[in-house]
């Protein structure tokens, strides 16, 4: 998994970024299918894309043999994003060798937990996070992943696992000061690995789906809310 509108780039102030068409997209959504079809891995590809409704942020999903299985809209666009993207209105579930997963990105990831619970409900043992929190003009160097001075956003991604007992994997940019490390969570909170911050790496893991249970996603009453 890369980061949040990995290929197309965000908007930023501090950034020149490269004006995106359709077949500029659809040209890397290819390359990366042939790159998973000879290594033999899924990539989870964030970028724009754009529909006859518009421009969206999404996360594309190819698998070990290179087919594009869909892709992940942001439904929850962050106020300031109203007027770059349309919001997406469907959720989804895929499935790959077996395990189902699932895909928030940034904003909703961290400030609508119903996205990450929705999937939890549906048996998907991991929630894919591509994310964008940072900033390589100003800000403050952190040093230690989730210390009680550090923005919420490393906290928010143990809760995410914690709150659905289920793993939680987030992609963050390597930025001079980020404000958030690329990390993987553990159903029971604890952190399994994260990324230094400012050291441009690849993550791996080995994650035991069985301990991804859903337990406390599952035990939630909704009914009681949905009657209020």
């Amino acid at each position: 998994m890369f980061p949040r509108i990995f290929y197309s780039g965000l908007p930023l102030p501090e950034l020149s970024i490269e004006e995106t068409s359709p077949e500029k997209l659809t040209d890397a959504l290819n390359t990366a299918s042939a790159i998973a079809a000879a290594n033999n891995i899924t990539i989870i590809l964030p970028m724009d894309w754009y529909t006859d409704k518009g421009k969206f942020n999404i996360a594309h999903v190819i698998d070990n043999t290179g087919k594009v299985l869909g892709y992940q809209a942001k439904n929850q666009l962050d106020p300031s994003e109203d007027t770059l993207w349309l919001p997406g209105t469907d959720r989804h579930i895929f499935e790959v060798d077996g395990l189902k997963f699932g895909i928030v990105i940034c904003h909703e990831g961290f400030r609508y937990p119903e996205t990450v619970r929705w999937a939890a409900r549906r048996d998907a043992a991991i929630v894919f996070h591509p994310h964008c929190s940072g900033s390589d003009v100003s800000g403050t160097e952190l040093t230690e992943f989730r210390d009680k001075n550090n923005p919420y956003y490393e906290q928010a991604t143990m809760m995410r696992a914690l709150e659905n007992t289920i793993y939680f994997a987030s992609s963050n940019y390597t930025s001079r000061f980020s404000e958030s490390a690329s990390c993987i969570i553990a159903p029971d909170g604890s952190c399994l690995a994260n990324q230094p911050y400012g050291k441009v790496g690849v993550i791996v893991v080995d994650i035991d789906s069985a301990k991804a249970t859903a337990l406390l996603a599952n035990r939630f009453k909704h009914e009681a809310l949905d009657a209020v």
